[in-house]
């Protein structure tokens, strides 16, 4: 069995995992586990006192099933402002700190944000904003960030948060779908140095939506356009009065957030959010899996667009630690800027994604050891399948073998993880422990059956809290997408498999799913075995169209600094893929590309990869694309193989 990491005597001890375990009789992960999926109700209702929510009114049942498992209802007829949970601790302490890419830095302690939300929520309710009302969040990741979510949230509105980096179209798109009337964006940010005016992108969003307000607020200070339905946020702020210490008084089945789906496979989708449901999954995951106890700092580098940026926030500030915002890229001005912000603000725990990892490996190791690291406690990625080399780059150099590395993978839908490690539990490289407490996740055949030592399908059994109550005005899409292969199973869309020890693996999409030679597999197994070639330092697989074999793998490959493409490097790679996963899976080419297609949160667009490379003239939704250039480069290779 090969461990990397086994829990220490400090780890084990402030385990607040092992401390609720134990405080209902189980001495072990694997009993705390099949309690948490056999005995629902007793399980939610200890989560609940663990995590100490605030309920305006106490439930009769914990869940609901009556109208059907994909439409269970929670916490049944309590009632649950998760803002209150959030802004009840003690007022001196640190809530959040925020650094710009500028090197700006702000601090607001929990006395500080309390009071800010509640001028800005009787701000929202003194501009009309009721519950119900739907508020699209367009912003980059400063303080102003958390506090319109939790503001929005507080008087019963439903947010929608929109990724910084979208064009207008993109963002016009889901202010339309979620019928927005009131928008919340800035004046602008920097992006590696360069200015990225905001409000003139949501200007052209509000022109093509039914946009009422626009709120702005000043980040860069620079000059803007202001019309007759603009209003600066400190005036918003500041027209509420002294703010009101009442929040709206809501049933825990409340929505509170429409979410977009980053739309890697297709037109995104509008998951609808619950304040009895993804914030307490949130926050859960950050108890269970990582261990994020008060007065702990922690910093997902995200965006509020993406799912991880609400879940810090919520769940973060739920359980009473401090949360890091930063508004920049992780390597400017230069590959040391993350490693320095864990060493000046002492951050405890720190997430980010393998893509994002594979590139700050480019600059070697020193622009992190020349940062102290020794706060770092725990580790933490989602977003794609690990490859081994750089998640003993993370865990090894980053967190010097001592820190545990929690994977974690889940998703907009479900409010956070359906697989994770734990500081409880050992932890097997690139794996994941197995399912989040709470979650009755399998890996079945095409037929339904559970499968072990091979990929299949990863499914969930059982409802949790976290649920997405539906797509926006879309239910039977939302049906069809996770409910109708097999009868009360949430069929999740990746490929997972279980090793012989237990340990738990995702191996992709299974949209983006390889048949060769009558053998599925998942595009990570081929991507790990290309990368394992000394040359590569990132690669994406895709499967296309072949007359004789059905289909044929094809490689992209990013190679290391000082590295030179030729047809005798590309027949290496495919050769060490051969080696390593049998001469059926050996690619038919190796192609060799600057830049893979990605999100800002770093997840490879494989399906436009694929789109790109067979000459397709629809690439599908692009709103998400960080480097469309990557997609041209694509295209340019399709066009000398036809010359």
């Amino acid at each position: 069995m090969d461990i990397a990491w086994r829990p220490t005597e400090r780890y084990l001890a402030r385990s607040r995992l092992r401390r609720f375990a134990e405080e209902h009789g189980h001495r072990d992960f694997g009993s705390l586990y099949r309690w948490s999926v056999e005995d629902l109700d007793g399980f939610w209702r200890a989560v609940d006192r663990d995590l100490g929510l605030v309920w305006q009114a106490p439930y009769e049942r914990v869940l609901d099933s009556s109208r059907g498992v994909p439409w269970t209802t929670w916490w049944v007829g309590g009632r649950l402002n998760y803002v209150a949970t959030a802004l009840r601790h003690d007022p001196s302490r640190t809530a959040l700190v925020f650094e710009g890419e500028d090197g700006t830095t702000r601090r607001l302690t929990y006395g500080d944000l309390a009071s800010a939300v509640r001028r800005f929520a009787a701000g929202l309710r003194a501009l009309g904003v009721r519950a119900g009302d739907r508020v699209g969040i367009f912003l980059p990741m400063i303080p102003e960030c958390a506090i319109a979510t939790l503001a929005v949230s507080a008087i019963g509105a439903i947010y929608t948060p929109i990724f910084s980096g979208y064009a207008a179209e993109a963002v016009a798109g889901r202010l339309r779908d979620c019928e927005a009337s009131v928008l919340i964006t800035a004046d602008g940010f920097r992006r590696r140095g360069q200015m990225v005016r905001m409000k003139e992108t949501a200007d052209a969003a509000a022109d093509g939506a039914s946009v009422r307000a626009v709120i702005v607020v000043r980040r860069l200070g620079c000059e803007v356009r202001l019309g007759a339905r603009d209003v600066w946020w400190d005036d918003v702020a500041a027209s509420g009065g002294g703010g009101d210490d009442t929040f709206a008084d809501v049933p825990a089945e409340q929505p509170y957030m429409i979410i977009y789906t980053s739309g890697t496979t297709g037109r995104p989708k509008g998951a609808v959010h619950v304040h009895g449901g993804f914030p307490v999954k949130a926050a859960q995951d950050l108890a269970h899996c990582f261990d994020l106890q008060p007065r702990d700092l922690m910093w997902w580098f995200t965006d509020l667009g993406w799912m991880m940026g609400p879940w810090l926030i919520a769940g973060g500030l739920i359980l009473g630690a401090s949360i890091l915002l930063y508004d920049g890229a992780p390597d400017f001005p230069d590959a040391g800027r993350v490693w320095s912000i864990v060493e000046r603000h002492r951050v405890t725990h720190l997430g980010i994604s393998p893509t994002a990892i594979r590139g700050l490996m480019r600059a070697g190791e020193e622009p992190v050891r020349a940062h102290d690291r020794s706060s770092l406690l725990v580790l933490g990625s989602t977003g794609e399948p690990w490859n081994p080399e750089p998640w003993w780059w993370y865990f090894g150099v980053a967190g010097e073998r001592r820190a545990p590395l929690v994977n974690y993978s889940g998703g907009t839908e479900v409010s956070g993880g359906l697989l994770g490690c734990t500081t409880w539990t050992p932890i097997k490289p690139t794996s994941f422990s197995g399912p989040v407490p709470g979650i009755a996740g399998d890996v079945v055949d095409e037929t339904g059956r559970p499968v072990r030592g091979a990929v299949g399908e990863l499914v969930v059994r059982k409802p949790w809290p976290g649920m997405t109550r539906g797509f926006w005005h879309a239910p039977e899409h939302y049906l069809a997408t996770y409910w109708r292969r097999f009868p009360d199973v949430w069929v999740h869309g990746d490929w997972a498999r279980i090793d012989a020890d237990g340990f738990w693996y995702i191996d992709g999409r299974s949209d983006d799913t390889l048949k060769v030679a009558g053998k599925r597999v998942g595009p990570a197994e081929v991507e790990s075995a290309a990368t394992a070639h000394p040359a590569v330092l990132e690669a994406a697989a895709i499967g296309v169209p072949h007359e004789l074999k059905g289909e044929v793998v094809i490689v992209f490959a990013v190679l290391r600094p000082g590295r030179e493409s030729s047809d005798a490097l590309a027949r290496e790679i495919a050769d060490k893929v051969m080696e390593l996963l049998g001469r059926p899976l050996r690619p038919d080419a190796v192609r060799f590309v600057a830049d893979l297609p990605k999100t800002r949160n770093a997840k490879v667009l494989r399906r436009v990869i694929r789109a790109a490379y067979l000459g397709n003239a629809d690439l599908g939704d692009l709103s998400a694309l960080e480097n469309p250039a990557a997609v041209d480069r694509i295209r340019e290779l399709v066009s000398e193989n036809v010359s």
